[in-house]
């Protein structure tokens, strides 16, 4: 067996394949009608958290006795193993409602910190948090991004100091998401100041209610300009005061936290692009009935090129989308999230931008109505917008594919394909055949 970079080239020249079994596509298609009929009508229903609850916990027994709750860890540890190929196809239908993850029992941050405990929990620490976690019975928070240490986590300045059996931890967080509605946190800390950012941070978890942690507030945020009410969690500030854990509450090893947020995040990634997908559906859907019903300037909107353009685009980019995203999928399930990272970091930024225009499209053909709140469309548009920054911008991302494009290029001072060099190399290289047409002559 050759090393990860062998195995990475190997990748590159198998035929790719997304196909899913019989069986499996039968349970989609019970998803695609579950979430039409029971999971998106709660849009429309001012629910406070009690009657979500009463509401929900039938919709996710269903889901269970269908073997499709927390399907994003292997069944060892009490998911489904499903492989991120089916995993995307299944975020696909549940990015129609954001109500559908947290049915399923894959809703962030909590499957995301599940994968974390699968990966680097001790075995007490997925029996105390993850287990539960997995079963609907707790639900978390991950808590990273600071006031100063957002698209640059190196830049992080919470500490953790281990003193005696314990760690103390101080700091200041922003946009935790979830907190205010969470049982515990997995705090993202500097535990080796004295070596490199990315071997001196370390993950910890925090049972919410433990003396000096202050959950502030929640943020307000685009789609969210108001506090409170929020039936899926909030995006939290958080004061770390003089925050004492026992040391077993640390993730893996000291100076991990780099590397287990890269294990957790790459996952996250494919799993946000295909429900970007699945609202992306939605709106395109809006914006193909609106063309063929609404009449204006003597025809309907369909027969206007310009809307033409607009179908034509939206589709295009979708398909384009989704192919990148299995494609994403599948690299992972072959050769893992540490050798898809081109893959993943594309997605990331080209998912986002789908995702904005058609909604905007559809908005557009909508008119007025489009930007009212008689239609999703505004509060999907809202949404959409954070897309481009959550789970690390898109300028990163670019950054991240281009660097690793431009390492497989070397300078030269002369262009490789200038041709009156290459003509002079041919020249060379065809120099007997060249001789004898003369001589033929």
């Amino acid at each position: 067996m050759g090393g990860p970079q062998e195995r990475r080239r190997e990748h590159l020249i198998m035929a790719w394949d997304f196909s899913t079994e019989p069986e499996f596509e039968a349970q989609l298609e019970w998803m695609r009608g579950f979430v039409r009929d029971e999971i998106i009508p709660l849009e429309t229903l001012d629910l406070d958290r009690e009657t979500y609850a009463r509401i929900t916990a039938p919709l996710k027994e269903q889901v269970k006795e269908h073997g499709l709750w927390a399907a994003h860890l292997p069944p060892e540890l009490g998911g489904g193993g499903f492989g991120q190929v089916r995993l995307g196809l299944m975020h696909e239908i549940l990015g129609q409602c954001r109500y559908a993850p947290g049915i399923f029992g894959n809703q962030a941050p909590d499957s995301g910190n599940a994968e974390l405990l699968a990966i680097g929990g001790s075995p007490e620490q997925q029996e105390r948090w993850m287990h539960p976690l997995l079963r609907g019975e707790l639900r978390s928070c991950f808590s990273m991004t600071e006031p100063g240490a957002g698209a640059d986590p190196t830049l992080l300045s919470t500490r953790a100091v281990l003193d005696g059996d314990e760690y103390v931890i101080n700091g200041h967080k922003w946009f935790s998401s979830n907190a205010s509605h969470a049982d515990f946190l997995i705090v993202m800390c500097v535990t080796d100041p004295d070596v490199s950012a990315y071997q001196g941070s370390s993950m910890i978890i925090v049972p919410v209610e433990t003396p000096g942690v202050t959950i502030v507030r929640d943020i307000p945020v685009m789609d969210h300009p108001t506090t409170g009410g929020q039936l899926y969690g909030g995006h939290a500030e958080i004061l770390y005061e003089d925050v004492r854990v026992p040391k077993e509450n640390l993730v893996g090893n000291p100076g991990d936290g780099f590397r287990l947020a890269q294990q957790r995040l790459g996952p996250g990634r494919i799993h946000h692009a295909m429900r970007w997908l699945g609202q992306s559906k939605r709106a395109f859907d809006m914006l193909c009935e609106r063309a063929v019903s609404r009449y204006t300037h003597g025809s309907v909107l369909a027969d206007k090129q310009m809307v033409q353009d607009w179908v034509a685009t939206s589709a295009a980019e979708m398909q384009a989308a989704r192919l990148m995203t299995l494609h994403a999928a599948w690299t992972m399930d072959q050769v893992g999230a540490s050798n898809a990272r081109v893959e993943i970091a594309m997605i990331k930024y080209w998912g986002a931008k789908v995702l904005h225009d058609v909604i905007d499209r559809a908005i557009q053909v909508h008119g007025s109505l489009g930007f009212s709140g008689d239609l999703p469309l505004e509060g999907m548009y809202r949404a959409a917008r954070a897309a481009r920054i959550y789970d690390g911008p898109d300028e990163v991302h670019k950054a991240t594919v281009a660097r690793r494009i431009l390492r497989g290029y070397r300078p030269t001072d002369v262009p490789t394909e200038h041709i009156p060099t290459r003509t002079e190399a041919a020249r060379t290289k065809f120099a007997q055949y060249l001789e004898s047409a003369t001589a033929n002559l």
